[in-house]
């Protein structure tokens, strides 16, 4: 892990974490939306909107695997965030499109 001295609740950084089948399903979201309209570019993330640190992953990934997960906490890399977590505001409203699984589900299919 790239820094445990973040001014986040454990000291690991957070970022949004997103099912690779949610992805998948804003992208066709994002399609669907593109092929409903006049042709057009539109910029829109896509994330779970939630932010979990980095230690908090592997928490849940040692639960879902039943296994402990050795790791190291290192120094920060040089321009990495404190937090780094998704605007759902436009895709929301615009596609109407959020995310359905968490943290555990992530964790539990990529161990399974």
């Amino acid at each position: 892990m790239f820094g445990g001295d973040w001014p986040t609740p454990d000291g690991t950084g957070v970022r949004d974490y997103i099912h690779v089948i949610d992805l998948a399903e804003g992208h066709r979201a994002a399609l669907d939306g593109l092929l409903a309209e006049a042709p057009q570019l539109i910029t829109l993330n896509l994330g779970s909107g939630q932010g979990r640190s980095v230690l908090e992953v592997v928490q849940t990934m040692e639960a879902a695997s039943g296994r402990s997960i050795p790791y190291a906490i290192t120094e920060r890399r040089p321009g990495d965030a404190a937090i780094s977590v998704a605007d759902l505001t436009k895709v929301s409203v615009r596609l109407g499109w959020l995310t359905k699984r968490g943290l555990e589900d992530i964790c539990r299919d990529g161990w399974g």
